[in-house]
């Protein structure tokens, strides 16, 4: 049986995907992190699980039951964050603190609970091939650079990885 790897996650609109990138780019030409560049900019509600290719009918079904009577809201990125873990540093863009966005989680999180995970709202901008010494430099860098902006969140994308993450599925947030 061969087995195919999902997540579930909010992407903000194309210009902010573009902005991001502009963040990346600069990570992967003066801090040597390019593996960033493959993944657009996003906010992740459920990581990345694998199951077997014949289940995903009820991986879209389990997709399909999550809650969304939720309003649209706003997500406020503001400034840089990071996960400074000498073996697998990370540095991302901060959303600010959204109830929204924490029931929206929780309501995702009751239809895909097998995966044990903290959530951690942030959109990544540096990792993978980040080493501990490109990162305290980048970090230097980052740590003070401001970037805010917003976007309305008005639905979530179940997403499987063919080569390359490929959005396969998304649902409305309803009012």
């Amino acid at each position: 049986m061969t087995k195919k790897l999902y997540f579930i996650a909010i992407f903000p609109p194309q210009e902010i995907i573009d902005e991001v990138q502009i963040f990346k780019r600069d990570l992967a030409l003066h801090y040597e992190n390019s593996k960033a560049l493959k993944n657009e900019a996003h906010i992740t509600l459920c990581p990345p699980f694998s199951r077997e290719a014949d289940w995903e009918e009820d991986i879209f079904r389990a997709f399909y039951d999550i809650d969304t009577h939720i309003a649209p809201f706003e997500i406020v990125l503001n400034g840089f964050g990071s996960f400074a873990n000498p073996k697998n540093p990370v540095i991302y863009i901060q959303p600010e603190d959204s109830e929204p966005l924490r029931i929206l989680y929780q309501r995702v999180k009751a239809k895909f609970n097998f995966n044990n995970y903290s959530f951690n709202p942030h959109m990544t901008v540096a990792y993978r091939d980040l080493t501990w010494e490109n990162y305290l430099k980048a970090w230097e860098v980052y740590n003070e650079k401001p970037y805010k902006t917003n976007f309305l969140v008005d639905k979530i994308i179940l997403l499987r990885h063919d080569q390359q993450w490929v959005p396969i599925a998304e649902k409305k947030l309803i009012f």
